[in-house]
Order: structure tokens, then sequence, then C-alpha cells
């Protein structure tokens, strides 16, 4: 094995995105990585100027031919490249010259900042909702006990009393309590063991769509865009149309009560590659994208969105948010969101490894 081949081996195994540039700045490898990142296959990137990828080719140019005439490593950390056909990537890059056989060449390692930073956002969700899953439960089941005696006492005291019209008062005791045991149980969640089976995204999809035209009629208009190439994977079907549904909901509320003109939602599917969650690397995830045209979510309440109890709506009670959240957790999944005024996205993001690593 040559040296220049066990070298392009081992870079096609890195994480980060790497590149070896000849001294005129020509692409002369790529590995799988950079592929992802750049959107492009080595195919149409070997052999053409790196800097003609980006929408800045002049400023980029500069910094690589830097490091050219300097012969030293240059570090720059959250510069913004805009690819010649995408959106802008926020990256954290390092340019290393090097000879072989007298020839100059330049090692490009590239790591994207925006995702780095999401990666440690995911993980403090998803920490945060575990936490906050064990405290609800640890009080939930300090009140669901006394509960129990109390509406125990009512029945036993309404058994004893003679007159019907002092029944009433115990029977508000009994539907009062009645009530608090069920919102207790709808923060405990599902108590269910899952049902797995091999189900597909748009499965899931179409059943809550299906409900959704049932429950808004014509007052918002639906539409879907699916990716047909999406595989199956093994999942609880039951409890993921729930986790959607939840979601779903969640924006028809936000565009009926705030009167949207025009309300809408879409439903878009997507593979995503070489995707973390909690320091876990997937080959292939479905990205399901659940958008809605309302006014979006207030900056004060996005962090605090998937808390039990905490909503952004009068009418809201702040289970239905975080209840997703644990169950796409489950399934070694997150949830993440974006909004602004006029366009709010839940991003569902689910390994089709599936669940607990089974395929």
């Amino acid at each position: 094995m040559t040296d220049t081949h066990f070298f392009r081996q081992l870079v096609d195994h890195q994480f980060t995105a790497v590149i070896q540039l000849d001294d005129t700045l020509v692409v002369e490898h790529v590995n799988p990585s950079a592929e992802l990142l750049l959107v492009r296959s080595g195919k149409q990137i070997i052999g053409q100027a790196f800097y003609s990828l980006f929408v800045n080719p002049a400023e980029i140019r500069e910094m690589m031919m830097s490091a050219v005439s300097g012969g030293t490593t240059l570090s720059v950390r959250s510069a913004q490249w805009q690819l010649a056909h995408r959106d802008t990537l926020t990256l954290d890059y390092m340019v290393t010259p090097y000879m072989d056989v007298d020839e100059l060449h330049l090692i490009v390692e590239m790591l994207p900042a925006d995702r780095a930073m999401r990666i440690s956002r995911d993980e403090g969700l998803i920490q945060q909702t575990e936490t906050t899953r064990h405290l609800v439960r640890g009080v939930a089941h300090e009140i669901k006990n006394p509960l129990g005696g109390i509406r125990g006492a009512a029945q036993l005291l309404a058994s004893e009393l003679p007159n019907a019209d002092l029944k009433e008062y115990t029977q508000v005791i009994i539907e009062e309590a009645d009530r608090l045991r069920d919102l207790v149980d709808r923060m405990l969640g599902s108590h269910k063991v899952p049902t797995l089976s091999e189900v597909n995204i748009h499965q899931i999809v179409e059943r809550v769509y299906a409900l959704l035209r049932v429950e808004c009629g014509d007052r918002i208009r639906l539409s879907r865009d699916y990716d047909p190439s999406l595989p199956d994977f093994k999942a609880d079907e039951a409890q993921l149309i729930q986790a959607v549904l939840n979601i779903a909901r969640n924006a028809v509320q936000a565009l009926i009560e705030n009167n949207v003109e025009a309300p809408a939602i879409e439903f878009k599917t997507r593979a995503v590659r070489q995707f973390t969650i909690r320091q876990n690397r997937y080959r292939l995830l479905v990205k399901l994208d659940i958008i809605d045209n309302g006014p979006g979510i207030a900056p004060e309440m996005m962090e605090k969105i998937f808390y039990p109890m905490i909503s952004g709506r009068p009418t809201g009670t702040g289970l239905g948010l975080s209840i997703a959240q644990q169950i796409i957790n489950f399934h070694n999944g997150v949830i993440e969101c974006d909004s602004s005024p006029g366009a709010t996205v839940f991003s569902v993001y689910l390994p089709l490894e599936g669940l607990n690593g089974q395929s």
C-alpha cells in the first residue's frame, strides 16, 4: 500500500470534512464528510478550484493563498462561507500546507460550527427533558397517593349521608379528584410497553393528516411534500402518531387562535445522512418537518416549549410538546424547533437504524 493510498484511506474515515488541494488551490481529493458538507460528489469537486465552490471566491482564495505563501497553518473560527447553490455555512476551518516529493499541497479541515452548537443544544435539551420527567414523576406520585384517599373517603361519606342534596358536595370532590388524577396521568405519559413493528414515516404522517382534515375541515390548508425513497424502520406506530399529532395540533391551535390569514400547515419528509444525536452518529435518519405560517413562538419561550405545564397560549396545558419530545427521545431521536413570524418549523429526527439500534 502506498503512502498516498494509506493517507487517503485514513482521511476518508474522518468525521471532519477534509479536502486536499494542490498549490494552485485545485481540489485533488475530498473525503465523504466533505461531500456531505458541500452537497456535491467528489467527481463534481475534484479538478475544480476550491474557491469556485463558494459565492465569495476572492475572499476564500486570498485566505488559502496566505497559507501557501506563508507556509504555516491557518486556523479560523466561525467563518461564514456561502455555497454557490446552497445556504451559508458557519465553519471552523484549518488550512495546513505540507510537502510531498517537492510538491506543495494543502489540507483543508472543516467542521460546521452551527452543527456543533446544535449537538450541544440537543444534548442539553434531552437531559433537561429527562430531568424534568423524573421530577414530574416524583411529584405526580406524591399527588396521586393522597388523591386516592380523598376520593375513597368522599365515596364512604356519600354512602353515609342521609340527604341527597348533601351528596352533591361529595360528588364534586370525587369528580375533581378524578380530574386531577387524569391530569397527573397525562403528565406521566404513557405507561404502555412499546409495541415495535415495521413502520414507514409516511403512514404515520398520513394518519395525522387524515385526523386533521376531519378536525379542521377547510379552515386550514394542509399539504404534503414527501421523499418516497425513505425506508421502513422499527418503532411504536401509535406513539409516533401521538407525537406528530401533538405537534400538529399545537400548530392548528396557534393558527386559529391568532386568526392567521390563509392558515397553512405543511408536512415535509427528507433523508438526512451522518447526523449526531446525544453523541451517537447515525448514518441515515428521517427528518419530518411540520411547518406552519403562524405568528411564531416568542423568543423567551423557545428554551421552555418542551417543559411540561409551560405554554405560550392562554388555553394551552403545556403537555403536548413535552410528551412528544419524550416519545421521540425514546426512539433515539430528537425534536428541534426554529421559529420566526410567518414560519415555525418543528423538525423531528428519527434514526432509520430503528429503536435501540434495531434495523
